[in-house]
């Protein structure tokens, strides 16, 4: 485990297809984890839910969600009518490109459950995702809850690093 406060030693992280936790400042209130307190991975790694599901010990049929720069977002989703999806509420038909470059976050159905990730709403998370992008030319990261199986999502920063040091997670804190 690593401690990461460097922007792009944590994206050299990802681009190595190593899980990368983030852990920024009060955690979201909801059903989703929206970039304050998740485990983020390479959507462009096909065997991803699979690796990430058994890191977390969840069953391999759990799925994972892609956060998306905003201005993107079009590009590789069928938004319809939708201008942002912030809260990943909706599941949404996956474009060609999104299909080809980050078969990971795509469900078998063709969908997948995105966030729009906007700067004024997550500042840190947005420059993450926008960073991994120059590098790689993907503008969005696979995300899921920063939680093992059965057991919350860490509050406290001791929790989360001892879950980190356990599982040889590195942890992002911007």
């Amino acid at each position: 485990m690593k401690i990461i406060r460097n922007i792009e030693e944590a994206v050299e992280v990802i681009i190595n297809r190593k899980i990368l936790i983030i852990f920024d400042g009060e955690s979201e209130w909801g059903a989703r984890a929206l970039g304050k307190r998740s485990t983020l991975y390479d959507p462009s790694d096909s065997n991803a839910m699979k690796f990430v599901n058994e890191q977390k010990g969840r069953e391999w049929w759990r799925p994972i969600a892609g956060s998306i720069l905003i201005e993107h977002a079009h590009e590789y989703f069928d938004m319809g009518s939708l201008k942002e999806s912030p809260f990943m509420s909706y599941a949404v038909k996956a474009k060609k490109l999104a299909i080809e470059k980050t078969p990971s976050i795509v469900h078998v159905d063709g969908t997948c459950r995105i966030q729009t990730v906007h700067p004024d709403r997550n500042k840190n998370y947005y420059n993450l995702i926008k960073c991994f992008y120059e590098k790689t030319s993907i503008p969005l990261l696979l995300n899921t809850s920063f939680n093992l199986a059965g057991l919350p999502i860490p509050e406290k920063q001791d929790l989360a690093l001892e879950i980190c040091e356990r599982k040889d997670w590195d942890i992002y804190f911007p």
